[in-house]
């Protein structure tokens, strides 16, 4: 989205706050661009002598916005094929080096997220990540703050008691992930599931355009075999593995004569990869060509 406007204009000003919320609470680049253009509209025609708080009114505008959207999104969603996974994100690598604010934007995080209703999560983003108190929230949602403090515990509730729980030593990852794009590489069935954990499951993301399982994968037997069968396809002919910062953690980026193809992000436990995440649905993939500028 390009959008030409004054240098102070407070809407150039917070895009990239008013993409970082769109983007959590959809889980989209396309859907979180859409509406910061529908914001963008509504900001245009809003006489800005009005208000007080230009960047309280931009959120809660773009909050509302991606609240409506969200609620539309979940009948299309569950009809979905195959599972479905957020759409990643390349993220700078000092997004990466704050452990908080890449959890916020992590893959991991974006799944939990999917699993609260569209109104507990624009709670939880509000309160939890953006620290907004209750009686905001309230005035921005349109709900008594009563029953927002309600949603906020039921929300956060919720999200502890399902967030994965993972390593964060950076130095662990980097020698995980190039070892899994080593043995991806070379077709080392072994070498894949001596980094695979016990219990591992991996989900893929195909939207039934793409090769990708139709169910999640249990066991690194499984998991590794799939894998190593679907970058042995025709189809896969040429890919090249790097790794890359994706939802402030680092993975692994497969690209097909330059251009992006698929991402594979991961949770790390005991030195071992738990959850494995392959997105190569070729309409979720926009953000991994627009780089470092999306996320804040």
């Amino acid at each position: 989205m390009v959008i030409a406007m004054a240098d102070q204009d407070p809407f150039l000003e917070h895009r990239r706050l008013l993409f970082a919320t769109a983007y959590r609470m959809l889980g989209t680049v396309t859907d979180a661009e859409d509406v910061l253009q529908d914001a963008w509209l509504k900001w245009s025609e809003t006489d800005h002598a009005t208000v007080a708080h230009p960047k309280a009114y931009l959120v809660r505008t773009v909050t509302n916005l991606s609240l409506n959207r969200l609620t539309c999104a979940r009948a299309t969603r569950e009809s979905y094929v195959g599972p479905w996974l957020p759409e990643p994100v390349l993220t700078s690598p000092d997004i990466a080096e704050d452990t908080e604010l890449a959890d916020t934007v992590s893959t991991a995080m974006l799944v939990v997220l999917e699993t609260l209703t569209p109104v507990e999560r624009a709670v939880f983003l509000l309160r939890e990540v953006f620290g907004y108190s209750h009686a905001e929230i309230a005035e921005a949602l349109d709900r008594p703050e009563a029953s927002v403090r309600q949603i906020a515990r039921r929300a956060k509730s919720h999200v502890q008691s399902r967030r994965p729980r993972f390593d964060t030593d950076k130095a662990a990852r980097t020698q995980v992930t190039a070892r899994f794009m080593a043995a991806c590489a070379g077709g080392d069935l072994n070498a894949l599931m001596n980094l695979l954990a016990p219990d591992v499951t991996c989900w893929s993301d195909g939207g039934g355009v793409i090769t990708a399982a139709r169910r999640p994968l249990h066991g690194p037997d499984h998991v590794a075999r799939w894998i190593l069968g679907v970058l042995a396809k025709p189809s896969s002919a040429g890919f090249e593995l790097t790794a890359a910062d994706i939802n402030g953690e680092l993975g692994a980026l497969a690209t097909f004569a330059g251009n992006p193809g698929a991402a594979f992000t991961f949770d790390l436990v005991d030195g071992h990869i738990q959850n494995l995440r392959f997105q190569v649905n070729p309409s979720k993939l926009a953000g991994l060509y627009q780089g470092t500028e999306l996320l804040g």
